[in-house]
Formats: C-alpha cells, sequence, structure tokens
C-alpha cells in the first residue's frame, strides 16, 4: 500500500483532545454469549491495515522516515482531518465509490498517523482506540450482545441515548467527588459535544436537543417571525458597521439568524448542510458555463450580461437533465 504526504505532493494526513479516557464500566447488562467473534488472522483486511500501519511508522521513523510526516502534531493536522472527513461526506453525496474508498482512506490514515503520534509519547495506540470502540458499541447494543430487546430502530436510539446517559452520570460522579451536581447538565454536555463539530451540525445538534428539553416555539409561524427578527436587526447591524468600520456585532447578528434558519430547517425536517452543499455544487456548475461563455474573463462585464448568461446556464442545465429544480 502506497502512502504519501503533502509535502511529499499527495493525499496528506485530525485532533485528539489528549490521552484517550479508559473505557467507563459497563452498564447493568453485560455481553452474554453472543460476543464478537475474534478477528481471523488470515482475513486480507487485517493484513492490509498491518501494511497501512507499518507504513505510517516508517513515515514517522526518525532516523529514514518523511520530515513533514515527522513535524506533525495533533494540533497541526486538524485542518486536514477535517478537510478528508468533509471529502468524504462529498463522495457520498456524489454517489462515486471508487472516489469514496480513496477519501475513506485517506479518513482512515488519519486514524492511524494520530494513534502513531500518541503512541511515541506513551499516551494510547491503535489497538486501545480499536478496542474502546469495540467495546461501547458492545454496550450500547444490548439486544445484539446480551439479553436487551428492541424492536425497531426507534427502540434502538431510545436505548442507546440511555446507556449513553448512564454513562455520562457515572463519569461524572466519579469526577465530582461527591460534589453537587451541575446546575446545567444539559447544557454542559452539549458544550462538550458540539465543540468540535462543524458550526452548522453543531447548531442542529443544539436546537435538537434544547426543543426535545421543552425549550422550542409553539409552531412554525413563530420560527419564522424569529428569522424576520433576525434578519432586521442584522440589517441594521451590517449599516452600523459599514459606518464605524466596526463588524463584530454585524457577525453577531449573522450567527444568529443563521442559527434561527437552521431551526427552520429542523422544524421541515430539512438538513441545512446538504442544502448549502447542494447549492454550492449548482453554482459551481452554472458559474463554470458563464465562465466559458465569456472565455474565462468575467472582469468588466456588464451585470446585465453575466445575469443573462447565468439565466442562460440555469435553462440549459434543467433542459439537459429534465428537471426544472436543476
Amino acid at each position: 500500500m502506497a502512502t504519501r504526504c503533502r509535502a511529499c505532493g499527495d493525499a496528506g494526513a485530525g485532533d485528539a483532545d489528549g490521552p484517550l479516557p479508559a473505557p467507563s464500566t459497563p452498564m447493568t447488562t453485560t455481553p452474554g454469549p453472543q460476543s464478537p467473534s475474534p478477528p481471523d488472522a488470515s482475513d486480507p483486511t487485517q493484513a492490509a491495515l498491518a501494511e497501512l500501519v507499518a507504513v505510517v511508522a516508517q513515515l514517522r521513523d526518525p532516523e529514514g522516515g518523511c520530515p513533514w510526516d515527522l513535524e506533525q502534531t495533533h494540533a497541526s493536522l486538524v485542518p486536514y482531518v477535517l478537510e478528508e472527513a468533509h471529502e468524504v461526506a462529498d463522495a457520498i453525496r456524489h454517489g462515486d465509490d471508487a472516489h469514496l474508498a480513496e477519501e475513506l482512506g485517506d479518513l482512515l490514515l488519519q486514524v492511524v498517523l494520530h494513534a502513531r503520534i500518541a503512541s511515541e509519547e506513551g499516551r494510547f495506540d491503535l489497538a486501545q482506540i480499536a478496542r474502546g470502540i469495540s467495546t461501547k458499541l458492545v454496550r450500547r447494543h444490548p439486544h445484539v450482545f446480551a439479553d436487551g430487546q428492541a424492536a425497531d430502530s426507534a427502540a434502538v436510539r431510545a436505548s442507546w441515548e440511555a446507556i449513553k446517559a448512564r454513562e455520562q452520570a457515572e463519569r461524572e460522579a466519579a469526577t465530582s467527588g461527591g460534589s453537587s451536581p451541575p446546575a446545567s447538565p444539559l447544557s454542559d454536555r452539549l458544550a462538550g459535544k458540539v465543540r468540535g463539530q462543524p458550526a452548522l451540525a453543531g447548531a442542529m445538534t443544539i436546537s435538537r436537543k434544547a426543543a426535545a428539553a421543552g425549550f422550542e416555539w409553539d409552531d412554525l409561524h413563530g420560527v419564522w417571525e424569529k428569522v424576520h427578527e433576525e434578519l432586521d436587526e442584522l440589517k441594521e447591524a451590517v449599516a452600523e458597521a459599514m459606518a464605524s468600520g466596526d463588524r463584530a456585532h454585524a457577525q453577531e447578528e449573522l450567527g444568529d439568524l443563521l442559527f434561527t434558519l437552521v431551526n427552520v430547517a429542523r422544524w421541515c425536517g430539512l438538513d441545512p448542510e446538504t442544502g448549502l452543499a447542494g447549492t454550492n455544487r449548482r453554482f459551481l456548475e452554472r458559474f463554470s458555463r458563464v465562465e466559458a461563455a465569456l472565455g474565462g474573463n468575467l472582469q468588466g462585464r456588464p451585470l446585465a450580461e453575466l445575469e443573462g448568461l447565468w439565466r442562460q446556464a440555469k435553462a440549459q442545465i434543467r433542459a439537459e437533465r429534465g428537471d426544472p429544480r436543476a
């Protein structure tokens, strides 16, 4: 298996906050006779993973490794793990298996590289990562690995959240030393949960959890009223920023408007990330045709001409696909 770092001209190598916590004590339900079977040493998947681990070890070898890889830390690799995760999502949206397999490989490299960096410092390694997630999956699927019951996916989700909540309570009890429980338990949990999420995904997580806790509008009309309120406030803040040069308030109001629009998406069962990704894709597809029509030079062209070419590109794409929404 060939792997090259970005400094060498190919796909690069995410962030870990520190040592992995020791697996929490299993819940009252323990794995029964249906525990997972041990891996088959002759499995080609095991061999391929072992090869990847060996490649990354050589890249990080102080005596003959890659200078770029040797310089990397968890923190310096954050942009790459985010980039690779987004590229995986993009490949899924496009339904391209070859691209998806490649991007999943790049994302897997992130995991192996971070494990290698941590293992060099004696904090954790790939085996601990794998065992940790396996233990968690077994613990949170008592209907598969023990005597739990789950008739449908809704029951599975409810069981998962209940087990997760008990685990959280156990961790908090272990670290609090008997002190009083936090005054804002949901806020504390959400702050940790959304810390590593993209802003849109984090907003959706907060919105859903807050609504489930009872912090919710009575109907969609109330959400739309809030959208218009936030839009008016953004307009005022932008006008102030244009006059004073201070954009901090406008930035806050923009965030408020976006957060409220995420709530609209939640109420309507829409995914804002998918919607925005689709808009980006449609824009680039239409824009490329405008560029082609002008020989790649848009400078100095009147707006009316550009808008006409845009509408023409839009109509062409819709006609080609037979889709009035394209």
